[in-house]
Parts: C-alpha cells; sequence; structure tokens
C-alpha cells in the first residue's frame, strides 16, 4: 500500500537499481512489507525550480496510516538518499506526504 514517486530533471543512469534502494528505504521506514511497496520514478524531466533547472526533485509518499509525527524524518531520510544517489540538494526537493482513508486506497478489486 505504500506508494513513492519521484519526478526528478536528473537523468538516472541505474533507475532499477535507484527503485531497489527506495523500495527498500520505504520499507523500513514505514515498517511494512517491501512486497507491499510500489515505486514510480521519471527521470530526465523537463522541471524548473526557484527559476533555474539545476538538479531537483518532486517526490510524493502515500501510504495508509502515514505516521504524521514521523514525516520530518521521513524527509530528511528522503532528502539525504536523493542528495547521496542523484547529488541534488536538499533544499530542491519537494515531498508531498499524504495518508488516504482505507476506503480511499483500492487494491485487488477491492479497498483496505
Amino acid at each position: 500500500m505504500p506508494y513513492l514517486s519521484v519526478q526528478t530533471n536528473v537523468k538516472v543512469e541505474d533507475e532499477a537499481g535507484l527503485l531497489s534502494r527506495l523500495s527498500q528505504q520505504v520499507a523500513k521506514l514505514l515498517g511494512k512489507p517491501e512486497s507491499y511497496v510500489m515505486l514510480h520514478i521519471e527521470s530526465d524531466a523537463a522541471m524548473l525550480f526557484a527559476g533555474n533547472s539545476g538538479p531537483l526533485a518532486f517526490v510524493q509518499l502515500k501510504s495508509l496510516g502515514l505516521p504524521q509525527a514521523e514525516t520530518s524524518s521521513f524527509s530528511a531520510c528522503l532528502c539525504s538518499l536523493l542528495h547521496d544517489e542523484l547529488g541534488i540538494d536538499v533544499g530542491r526537493v519537494y515531498i508531498e506526504f499524504s495518508g488516504p482513508e482505507r476506503h480511499m486506497w483500492g487494491w485487488n478489486g477491492s479497498t483496505f
């Protein structure tokens, strides 16, 4: 049920490797099995932030039961990972967190 989407203007050479590392990190952060984690990455996208096209990322993390008290530490962890992996300055990353209600998240022909 966790979903992480990353859009960046950085060309990611090893998307499969980055997706794998992000998947492991999201599972660890949320304390959920990695078998439930879904990821999406869009690299080399036309994007602009603060009037320039330097390396940047927009990230969405959605999960049922997302602990609001933890979003600050999740932000630090995800920003650090994007900095280490893609060289994106942490000040050029926006993250949107959302925790939909169970009836608003479909899976396997039903909802949670």
